[in-house]
């Protein structure tokens, strides 16, 4: 059988993923193909490209392999440690740099903002995340912190919590917002119930509650915008 190295030579030059990727650039290449980049080589008995393709199909595509560990990984015939090493560096740093934010202070101008800013941290969580963004009077975030992990709930969500980092930062409004692990950003009564507790609160001691979010897979609910603020 032939060896990685031959079979990688027998495809043309201009088609290797290389080379693909310094002529079209990297968006214009596979999931595949940049898996490959990173792989290196394959094995004896498979390109790879083989590999690439292999390690996709055992995590179902990037939704799985985006959490995959050192010992799923080298669990793959042709994965060991150092290929495993690069993969999970990879995958580290793509949600670092989805997560990053200038040093600018973001503004909050409308519920899409406040949405984009969290999103790509959020929506992929496995549980329930309840966080606060904390504003100046300007709606820039100025702090932001989860106040607890796990299903909402009012009686866990209290105001005192909420309030005490605003009043400790010298907030002027607040935006809370939680993630929806289904995916499904549509409120429930509990979602409801607590956007209304934390609003009355909010106004008796003059920081304002700007907005609830509730953050699915790609997409959200401002319950600001539903008529419950």
């Amino acid at each position: 059988m032939k060896s990685a190295s031959i079979m990688i030579k027998d495809v043309p030059k201009e088609d290797r993923p290389r080379e693909r990727l310094l002529n079209l650039g990297a968006n214009h290449l596979s999931n595949q193909e940049l898996l490959a980049i990173l792989l290196g080589s394959g094995t004896k008995s498979e390109s790879v490209m083989t590999l690439a393709n292999r390690v996709l199909m055992h995590f179902e595509g990037l939704k799985l392999l985006k959490d995959a560990t050192i010992e799923e990984l080298t669990a793959i015939k042709g994965i060991g440690s150092a290929k495993g090493v690069l993969i999970l560096s990879a995958l580290e740093l793509g949600k670092r740099l989805s997560q990053y934010k200038p040093n600018d202070r973001y503004v909050i101008r409308s519920p899409e903002d406040g949405a984009d800013y969290i999103m790509e941290e959020m929506r992929n969580l496995n549980q329930e995340h309840f966080v606060v963004i904390f504003l100046n009077t300007k709606n820039q975030i100025i702090h932001r912190q989860t106040i607890f992990i796990g299903s909402l709930n009012a009686s866990i969500v209290h105001p005192r919590e909420v309030f005490r980092e605003a009043v400790k930062r010298s907030a002027a409004s607040i935006i809370v917002a939680h993630n929806h692990p289904s995916g499904d950003p549509a409120p429930s009564q509990e979602d409801i119930h607590v956007t209304k507790r934390l609003a009355e609160s909010g106004k008796m001691i003059g920081i304002e509650l700007l907005d609830h979010l509730i953050i699915g897979d790609r997409k959200f609910v401002s319950l600001k915008e539903k008529g419950y603020l």
